[in-house]
């Protein structure tokens, strides 16, 4: 059985013998600074050069990998808030920061995603799948396989708690508690469980996730080499979950590839049922105020986000036996109500056909797929002959904290990893071109 004063300890990474002074420090918790630490620091300022769905703006603006993970930090405060006031019994004062805790976990859920979008991270699969024959006799199974399987999520954990050259240890120094919050797949590559196709953790940080985990008493199931999520991780993902599907429909309207009528009726669907007759009353009565079409689609948008955060704040609650016993349980938007669920199955079927097939979405992702891998051809092969003159030069425009001093072939292809990952969109554009002499239609510097 899970217990939540262990579930959100305070300890730092790399701080394990530093004893805590009072709660209040400057006016804020150890959690308000976790959140702090993310805010100001390079990583997540990048995330406003880096794709969400969409290439990045012209003329209309729309979400990034920032706006994104703000308004998932959002959504994930009010989910918090939302848990706490129904089990303030039960968690006490600590619970106080149960809010700050999921809301900076959001905001760290996409540090390690590469630029470019998904396509980003399909392109480091596919290269190191493609030149498997030039690592595999240098590298252990489980190094093979997150190579080949790589996943922004673990590189996340890897970003903030992996001490980089000339870096302080510990990395960003985040509490156990918010670490353990974001890891939402935690096991290794080569273990992942039957049916799931992500993991939380590279082999590198293998070790300081099971250091986490004992310390907020994270349970290894019986029998496998995974381990029960923290309960948090649940309010992490909803958060997400509720903001990519909601959140991609407005920005497809802004750029005019869904109508508002179509994007209307979608979002309208969550208060079908004669249940919400009085909601829809009142939605009426605003429309026929609101007469702008995009205010129309912010205005349902804002009030569908409200009405899936309460829902899966109800979930949470209800399957809280379940998840505080270490127990899988599904993800919070599978236990909706039923219009509600019918709703948002309907815009993921939806948006893979209409928004993310279209036209310019997938242009910039075989964009993307076509930079990345490059570079990390022309990286990985100066790594692995560097008594060339060019390999030389090449190693130098990668920074020192990076380190290529590594023994293990491993380490190093993942220094490589991380700095072709860290990249904005715009960077790695802007290195392609130089080192290739090779523009690419369709995409600005």
């Amino acid at each position: 059985m899970l217990e939540w004063n262990r579930l959100l300890m305070p300890t730092r990474l790399g701080k394990e013998e530093e004893v805590l002074p009072e709660q209040e420090i400057l006016g804020r918790t150890h959690f308000q600074r976790d959140y702090d630490r993310l805010i100001f620091s390079s990583p997540f300022r990048r995330l406003q050069n880096k794709t969400q769905v969409f290439p990045l703006p012209g003329s209309v603006f729309v979400h990034n990998r920032l706006t994104h993970s703000l308004e998932v930090a959002s959504v994930g405060r009010s989910l918090g808030t939302i848990v706490y006031e129904k089990l303030h019994r039960q968690l006490g004062s600590s619970g106080l920061e149960m809010p700050i805790i999921v809301a900076t976990a959001c905001l760290a859920h996409d540090l390690g995603n590469p630029p470019f979008g998904h396509s980003g991270e399909d392109a480091i699969r596919h290269f190191f799948k493609q030149n498997r024959d030039k690592f595999q006799n240098r590298l252990t199974a489980s190094e093979i396989s997150d190579l080949e399987w790589f996943e922004g999520n673990a590189n996340s954990l890897r970003l903030l708690t992996h001490t980089f050259k000339g870096r302080r240890s510990g990395g960003f120094g985040l509490s156990y508690a918010t670490l353990a919050s974001l890891v939402k797949y935690p096991w290794e590559s080569i273990s992942m469980p039957e049916g799931k196709k992500k993991y939380g953790y590279f082999q590198a940080e293998k070790a300081i996730f099971e250091q986490i985990a004992a310390a907020t008493g994270l349970e290894r199931h019986v029998g496998q080499d995974s381990f029960c999520r923290h309960p948090l991780v649940y309010l992490v993902e909803a958060a997400d979950d509720i903001c990519y599907n909601i959140m991609d429909l407005e920005d497809a309207h802004k750029l005019s590839i869904l109508s508002s009528e179509k994007v209307m009726a979608l979002l309208m669907a969550f208060f079908e049922g004669s249940s919400n007759a009085g909601m829809r009353k009142k939605i009426d009565e605003t429309l026929k105020t609101v007469t702008d079409s995009n205010e129309q689609v912010s205005y349902l948008r804002a009030l569908v986000i409200s009405k899936l955060v309460a829902e899966c704040g109800e979930v949470f609650v209800r399957n809280m036996p379940l998840i505080m016993d270490g127990k899988p349980t599904d993800p919070l938007l599978k236990g909706l109500c039923p219009e509600s669920l019918a709703a948002i199955k309907t815009i993921a079927q939806f948006s893979v056909k209409e928004i993310y097939n279209h036209r310019t979405v997938v242009e910039i992702e075989l964009a993307g797929f076509k930079i990345l891998t490059t570079l990390l051809e022309i990286f990985t092969n100066a790594l692995l002959h560097p008594e060339s003159d060019y390999s030389r030069k090449l190693l130098t425009r990668i920074p020192e904290q990076y380190d290529l001093d590594n023994e293990s072939l491993y380490l190093n292809l993942l220094s490589i990893v991380d700095f072709v990952s860290g990249m904005t969109d715009t960077y790695a554009l802007e290195l392609y071109q130089n080192l290739t002499g090779i523009s690419i239609p369709g995409i600005s510097r």
